[in-house]
């Protein structure tokens, strides 16, 4: 079934699908949005009951989690397994809201430490578009951090609480660099949202309203700005005529049916694992080896940042699981020093509590409680006294770690799923042990009756990255500098498999950026008749 065509036709409605559909919307364009899960009602997030905790729903992984509008992902050849959620607002609904912005080096990586490749643009030209993010999602924090050059929050940082405090006291006893963190969480009353009541379940989707996830600041702007958004719809590969032009889309609707949407442009906003997969299913004679991929570089290069997480135990209880998940980041290792024997570095972000049962949960894997005789003793021993690091470590561009399509594995629709080859680098791995190290050394100062590791977290793939890299060499890339593909001159990817580098920080901040800067670029261009040249 051919559908009407539009002038636009955006794939995902997660962070950067959002932020693009928005800032194009000026244009009065007919601007189409599709995407394979629906809209989520806030009362059904598990922090609406009290038993949030034993929701699977909610879970980050797809392949647990294995909702209608989830896809399978074959992690067998990765340490990492991929997370993520399929539905209005993407990742934003079950992400913990910590949003720094990138610095200033990680677009000159190449230039400042000789390895990887400097991004065609840098931090001066995409800061008008962090701010003009800042504002539309709202962003709580303090001025003044001096790990970045000056940037103002639109709202107080979220309270530090007994777990930042205590770990702060930690970081200024070893001299370290520390700040409140910069959160997507409204403090005050903003654009309609309501504040911040401290529910504690961030990562399983905010039901008061006051995470920034895009379904509830981005959407409704942009949907009352004229842009149609049309759930449960599985896109299958998009389409060329004999030019190499993007024609559309074939799709799967919510019963099933295979629909066919045509489009003027084709924008591809499915992160750094669905948008190499659509584009790797769409093959044709003058695209054997999937769509745009003339460079061979279509699923290569993918980045996860790889996680280590540090736990204590402390003598007097802290927050448990009250307040949003991260309050304090220390970005004291951030810039190379080759004394420490890697290149790059890590963030710390502190990790408040748990919950009753994940408190428990962890006490049991970790042998700390018995399931037995002594079990509530040594129970109340752990309640809300853990607290939590975590190393958010850049991760290097290496072509060997991609994403292919699976020969057997498949969706609900027959489409295949992605399968990830991803190994430890030799520098991530001396950076998670050195992370450890000083975690550990964090967690003492600031006074741990006992300190637990986990060097690598194995079900952290939030961040992925890299796959549809951007740059000036068509040969070595797969979009240009504004996100335009070098070979299909009206298909555009905006998402984060466009980026060059990792950095050591959360990426969704710098992926709405950018997708804000592409929205700019294409509408100028559109103005100059220059977009498709």
């Amino acid at each position: 079934m051919n559908n009407a065509p539009v002038d636009v036709l955006i794939i995902g409605a997660g962070a950067s699908a959002a932020a693009f559909a928005w800032s194009l919307a000026d244009t009065k364009m007919q601007i189409l949005c599709l995407e394979q899960g629906d809209w989520l009602n806030p009362s059904d997030y598990p922090s609406s009951t009290m038993d949030w905790e034993s929701s699977s729903a909610f879970n980050s992984n797809p392949n647990h989690r294995a909702n209608a509008a989830d896809y399978p992902i074959n992690n067998s050849e990765s340490p990492i397994a991929i997370a993520n959620y399929n539905g209005v607002g993407g990742g934003t609904i079950l992400f913990a809201g910590h949003f720094p912005r990138f610095h200033p080096s990680d677009f000159k990586v190449r230039t400042l430490d000789g390895v990887a490749d400097d991004w065609p643009l840098d931090y001066a030209m995409l800061e008008p578009y962090y701010n003009e993010n800042d504002t539309m999602m709202g962003v709580s924090g303090l001025a003044g951090d001096p790990a970045y050059p000056p940037k103002k929050p639109q709202m107080p940082p979220i309270p530090m609480g007994k777990a930042g405090a205590t770990l702060a006291r930690g970081f200024n006893d070893l001299g370290w660099h520390w700040w409140p963190s910069d959160m997507a969480i409204a403090t005050e009353q903003y654009d309609g949202r309501d504040k911040c009541i401290n529910l504690g379940a961030c990562g399983n989707g905010c039901a008061q309203g006051a995470k920034a996830s895009t379904d509830v600041t981005y959407w409704p702007h942009a949907i009352r700005a004229g842009v149609q958004l049309k759930t449960r719809c599985r896109v299958r590969e998009v389409t060329v005529d004999t030019e190499n032009r993007a024609t559309g889309v074939i799709y799967y609707d919510g019963d099933g049916k295979e629909q066919f949407q045509p489009a003027e442009m084709v924008v591809m906003a499915c992160n750094g694992i669905g948008t190499p997969r659509i584009l790797l299913n769409s093959t044709s004679a003058s695209f054997p080896d999937g769509l745009a991929n003339s460079s061979g570089m279509l699923g290569k290069n993918l980045m996860l940042h790889p996680y280590a997480a540090i736990e204590a135990v402390f003598r007097e209880p802290l927050d448990g699981a009250r307040g949003p998940h991260k309050c304090v980041a220390c970005h004291e290792f951030y810039e190379t020093d080759l004394r420490r024997g890697f290149v790059r570095g890590f963030s710390f972000e502190t990790q408040r509590g748990y919950g009753p049962v994940a408190t428990a949960l962890r006490g049991v894997t970790t042998g700390k409680i018995p399931k037995g005789s002594g079990h509530h003793a040594a129970y109340r021993k752990l309640s809300e006294r853990l607290v939590g690091l975590i190393a958010v470590c850049e991760d290097l561009p290496e072509t060997h770690n991609r994403v292919t399509l699976d020969p057997v594995l498949k969706d609900a629709h027959g489409i295949p799923a992605p399968k990830i080859h991803y190994t430890l680098s030799e520098n991530s791995a001396k950076m998670l042990d050195f992370a450890v190290a000083r975690g550990t050394e964090v967690m003492e100062a600031a006074g741990a009756e006992d300190v637990m590791v986990q060097r690598l977290l194995g079900n952290a793939g939030w961040h992925n990255m890299g796959t549809a890299r951007m740059g000036t060499d068509p040969t070595a890339s797969v979009v240009n500098e504004w996100g335009r593909s070098h070979d299909v001159k009206n298909l555009f990817m905006i998402d984060g498999s466009i980026f060059v580098t990792s950095a050591g920080v959360n990426p969704t901040r710098t992926i709405q950026a950018l997708a804000l800067y592409i929205a700019d670029t294409i509408k100028q261009k559109l103005a100059a008749a220059t977009l498709f040249e």
